[in-house]
């Protein structure tokens, strides 16, 4: 199936992104195919998306992706329960280290302080904000660049600040941040479904 065809069709006020959205995929292909991982963090509605972008990577999406016999080796019956993933972390979930952080050290940094201690050199992060600016998402993007991370943010409008961080910004065409949230599922729907055909043929 051609994803992004399909997307494009679906959601015709997306046409104007189709380069940015195969740069993004570029990205994600090149980290996983190197043995990266991808990093994901938003606030509210955006850090649902993070958790939903994770569940679509880590299992079977359209596909049930079984192990193959190599993989299952030493498995046994576990391997036939098992499904292929690709490796994917939402920074919102981890709600101890996120208050600790938060109230010992500086809340604007939480995100940034797990970019810095799971980030390596070849991973991605997806930085989630409607409007570009939030702070604690821009603080991760910027950290995440300085240790040589890829930084693909989804945000709205112009872009934000994170537009001038971002090695590649999917800025939707709206301004209102549900009909920007609304915009933000396709698009990364369609990432993962790229993703998950390229690697489980």
């Amino acid at each position: 199936m051609d994803h992004l065809k399909r997307l494009l069709e679906r959601y015709p006020a997306l046409c104007g992104m189709k380069e940015e959205i195969e740069r993004a995929y570029g990205l994600l292909e090149t980290a996983y195919s190197q043995g990266g991982k991808l990093l994901v963090c938003g606030n509210g509605g955006s850090a649902a998306d993070s958790d939903h972008i994770v569940g679509e990577l880590m299992k079977g999406f359209y596909k049930k992706r079984p192990l193959s016999d190599a993989e299952k080796d030493g498995l046994g019956d576990l391997g036939n329960r098992l499904q292929g993933a690709l490796p994917a972390v939402s920074l919102t979930g981890h709600s101890a280290l996120s208050t600790a952080f938060s109230n010992d050290v500086d809340p604007e940094m939480v995100f940034a302080q797990q970019v810095y201690g799971y980030g390596r050199r070849g991973d991605v992060l997806m930085a989630i904000s409607t409007s570009g600016n939030s702070i604690n998402v821009v603080n991760a993007a910027r950290v995440a660049k300085a240790k040589d991370l890829s930084v693909i943010s989804l945000t709205g409008g112009a872009g934000g600040l994170l537009k001038e961080i971002s090695h590649v910004c999917l800025a939707v065409p709206a301004l209102m941040t549900a009909d920007i949230q609304e915009l933000h599922l396709p698009v990364y729907h369609t990432l993962c479904a790229m993703l998950e055909e390229h690697f489980f043929p």
